[in-house]
């Protein structure tokens, strides 16, 4: 018999947490699942998810656009934010249903209330009746995530963060959106494409800084054509508000009067009050909890996966460490997860997906590369009007012709660098690209028809 309550306390209900919770539950171990707010997590409840939703809401607009290009009458069309936002908190209540039923049927337990870790087997839970348990686990999970971080200076209290642009119940005139990347860039497209006046304002030269240059000069070339504002190269050095209308003071001397001030200057770990440092649990420069190959703390008992470990903040990647780690601890099974040629995407308008090297990353590390570059403008633009051009990259090393980066920015680059990803994970060589029959017409068939 154990002297532990549980074999295993996972402290956060996200993607991450779930999954660890469930296969670990299904190799026989005995499991507690601890959530503060509603299980579902960040990107379930307060980001992929319902900023999808909102995304795709917002395309609509440039969409009847092209209608009227290809010949359609299209009268009275407008937006009713406050009904979607309505429609969208009713589908993530679906999802919070989901993850709840998720827990409970793989044999876990769930309690509601905020957990801090008090030792390397205990964590101390406050209900929200503000009764307070402590439990005992031969094995701690944290994976709480992170949460919004905003630079300081006179006035930062003045923007709102994702969770409440995700919330708000009125659509404002105009916003102002302070930052350059993935959720700076796709909110600006969300916003713009409800017909609000956008401005995005960075201190880079470019958004989306690690990206490929061509993806990110042609995004921003993109954006300014569909009527967003840039800022560049600036920085916002005071917001003063003054009766509902905020004025924003820019570090070249310049003021922007908007509504609406959204930061999204980027996330870090969420640490605060987990009790880490109380019981020496080594922490890194930004709080992130530092983890070995196992996912393991300096402290034997105590893992953390996800974002509140700052390796790779994406969902499913949180996803597969949690399942690896339930492998490796209850199923007996020796088994990682790989770090290396990891797709992501950017749901800008347009669409951004990578996988692998860019060209100036395969140089910096030391790689004999070349570049395959196709640029054209979509058939569907051809009729409909729309400037909006499409552009696709292959990185290949020339020593061993593979592949080892694709980059696309343009309509379904996700659903089409999904699959090439696979290729790529899989060792493709630019041979096996060159000799697959393309699907056309199709702007996915460019991957195998790119030529010297």
């Amino acid at each position: 018999m154990s002297n532990f309550d549980y074999d295993l306390i996972v402290v956060g209900a996200g993607s991450g947490g779930t999954r660890t919770a469930r296969i670990s539950a299904s190799y026989g171990a005995k499991v507690l699942v601890v959530e503060g707010d509603r299980a579902g997590g960040t990107c379930v409840l307060r980001g992929c998810v319902p900023k999808k939703l909102l995304v795709y809401a917002s395309q609509f607009s440039e969409q009847v656009s092209d209608a009227e290009g290809f010949c359609w009458q299209v009268n009275n069309f407008k937006s009713n934010w406050h009904e979607l936002i309505i429609k969208k908190n009713k589908e993530l209540d679906r999802l919070h249903e989901i993850y709840v039923n998720l827990i409970k049927n793989s044999g876990c337990d769930l309690i509601s209330g905020w957990g801090k870790i008090t030792g390397p087997n205990t964590v101390s839970i406050t209900k929200e009746n503000n009764e307070t348990i402590q439990l005992s686990s031969e094995k701690i999970m944290i994976a709480v995530g992170g949460e919004s971080s905003f630079p300081s200076f006179d006035g930062n209290n003045h923007m709102i963060n994702s969770d409440n642009a995700l919330d708000l119940i009125k659509l404002p005139n105009s916003i102002a959106i302070y930052g350059s990347g993935y959720i700076a860039v796709e909110f600006a497209g969300i916003f713009n494409g409800f017909g609000v006046d956008t401005h995005l304002i960075f201190r880079a030269d470019m958004a989306l800084r690690g990206f490929d240059n061509d993806i990110r000069q042609h995004l921003m070339t993109s954006m300014k054509q569909k009527g967003i504002t840039i800022h560049n190269e600036v920085t916002i050095s005071k917001i003063e508000e003054e009766e509902k209308i905020n004025k924003i003071k820019l570090s070249n001397g310049k003021n922007i009067v908007v509504e609406t001030v959204m930061g999204a200057t980027g996330r870090k770990p969420k640490v605060f009050n987990l009790g880490l440092d109380e019981i020496g649990v080594d922490l890194g420069k930004r709080g992130e909890i530092l983890v070995n190959n196992l996912n393991q703390t300096n402290i034997n008992s105590i893992f953390a996966i996800g974002d509140v470990t700052d390796k790779i903040t994406l969902t499913p990647v949180a996803i597969a460490e949690g399942h690896a780690f339930a492998d490796r601890e209850f199923g007996k099974i020796n088994r990682y997860i790989s770090y290396s040629n990891v797709p992501s995407a950017v749901f800008s308008q347009p669409s951004i997906a990578v996988v692998g090297f860019t060209f100036e990353d395969a140089i910096n590390n030391g790689i004999k590369a070349r570049e395959y570059k196709s640029e054209f403008r979509a058939l569907k633009n051809t009729i409909s009007g729309n400037l909006e051009r499409t552009i696709m990259k292959l990185i290949v090393d020339e020593n061993s012709q593979k592949v080892i980066g694709a980059h696309m920015i343009g309509p379904d680059s996700a659903e089409i660098i999904q699959g090439i990803a696979i290729a790529i994970k899989a060792g493709a060589l630019k041979s096996d690209f060159d000799s697959t029959i393309g699907i056309h017409p199709s702007a996915a068939e460019e991957f195998v028809t790119m030529r010297s």
